[in-house]
């Protein structure tokens, strides 16, 4: 009895040692293929990320997914990104990847690849706000949105604005842009024009495109109309 009990524990380690053996080697192929995209080899980087993704890396399938969304080197192919999106969200391999959640919950706002369904977005959003990679914030800004419209969920500016607040102290563009409404508007915040025009700035600063466009001129209470 005490033999066989040796031969599990001694079968379970060499497992174990296998599957970090194999981990090592899909985060390297992720890296390697980040490296490769930079550089614009998109036909090696396409190559590294199946093979990290194959290998259970759910970042790799998230950048994989990418490349069918966007069609670099592959050709595009949302249903193929959709899926790749939905392995690295919902996989279970290794840790989940909150890009993953994201970008298939855009996905389902848009209709692409995938029958658009805000019920669905709403919980991958949650999913992807719920994360702890560096694509999290992203996603409760998202998230903040799809409350503050009432898609997918009941519509709560105040819910929307301690979300699009959480994401703007993360630095996130699209947080700070999004709160300065909920300032400017009232919604879900006492009204306050300063404070809204300086998340605007704030906005612009992290390169958000709209935040910059609408710090030429300063938000006003007439932009909520």
């Amino acid at each position: 009895m005490k033999k066989w009990i040796i031969v599990i524990i001694v079968i379970s380690i060499a497992i174990s040692i296998i599957q970090v053996v194999y981990k090592i080697a899909s985060v390297s192929d992720l890296y390697n293929g980040m490296k490769a995209y930079n550089k614009q080899d998109y036909e090696k980087a396409s190559e590294l990320y199946q093979k990290a993704c194959d290998g259970g890396d759910a970042p790799g399938c998230t950048e994989l997914g990418q490349m069918y969304f966007e069609g670099k080197w592959v050709k595009q192919d949302y249903q193929k990104a959709s899926e790749l999106f939905d392995k690295a969200c919902n996989g279970n391999i290794g840790t989940n990847s909150a890009a993953g959640c994201l970008r298939l919950g855009l996905m389902y706002i848009d209709g692409e690849g995938v029958q658009q369904d805000y019920a669905k977005s709403f919980k991958l959003l949650q999913k992807a706000c719920d994360g702890s990679d560096a694509d999290a914030d992203v996603g409760c800004s998202t998230l903040g949105a799809s409350y503050a419209t009432g898609k997918g969920v009941k519509q709560d500016y105040k819910k929307a604005s301690e979300l699009f607040e959480k994401a703007c102290d993360a630095d996130v563009g699209s947080g700070c842009f999004r709160l300065s409404r909920s300032y400017a508007c009232g919604e879900g915040v006492k009204q306050d024009l300063i404070k809204a025009n300086q998340l605007v700035s704030k906005a612009c600063d992290l390169n958000y495109t709209d935040g910059c466009v609408l710090a030429k001129h300063g938000i006003r209470s007439s932009d909520c109309q």
